[in-house]
């Protein structure tokens, strides 16, 4: 049974992948035009009726029920491997904050906090004549700090 699941995935994948690709050329664009410009056409041959318009909105309904679906599929694996990609470069960086590795998995509290001191981060960069010195928040408030009770102005 585990291996006609598995096989079930792998083909809804290579569909939903391939039609994802299809939808997004030209091609798919023209020919959904097309439809429409051919309803518009058929328009008073059926005299404007009920069913003429039942035949569009039922296409395009149905139509949209499924992109969405196939769109969120195709963004879920886009965002994982970006995810991925980038916790790679994190891990890989030296001086880099470990910290931001599998950021997507905190809650949307621990996120703004990361964003209000990495907004600290950019406003201390911003009076850096280098704004490559600082690596880290706590990096950055360190020097900060040293540079006030120095006395030096950058």
């Amino acid at each position: 049974m585990a291996k006609k699941t598995k096989r079930l995935s792998q083909t809804c994948q290579q569909l939903s992948e391939d039609i994802t690709r299809w939808t997004g050329t030209t091609g798919a664009f023209i020919m959904a035009a097309c439809v429409v410009l051919v309803w518009a056409v058929l328009g008073p041959v059926f005299r404007f009726s009920n069913e003429w318009q039942l035949v569009i909105n039922t296409g395009t309904t149905i139509t949209t029920f499924l992109m969405v679906f196939l769109i969120q599929r195709s963004q879920n694996k886009d965002s994982l491997a970006l995810h991925l990609k980038l916790n790679e470069l994190v891990a890989a960086m030296q001086g880099a904050s470990n910290r931001l590795i599998d950021v997507e998995a905190l809650s949307e509290d621990d996120l703004k906090t990361l964003h209000r001191f990495y907004g600290e981060l950019a406003a201390l960069s911003r009076t850096e004549i280098n704004v490559s010195q600082t690596h880290s928040v706590e990096e950055a408030r360190n020097r900060h700090g040293l540079k006030v009770k120095g006395g030096r102005k950058h």
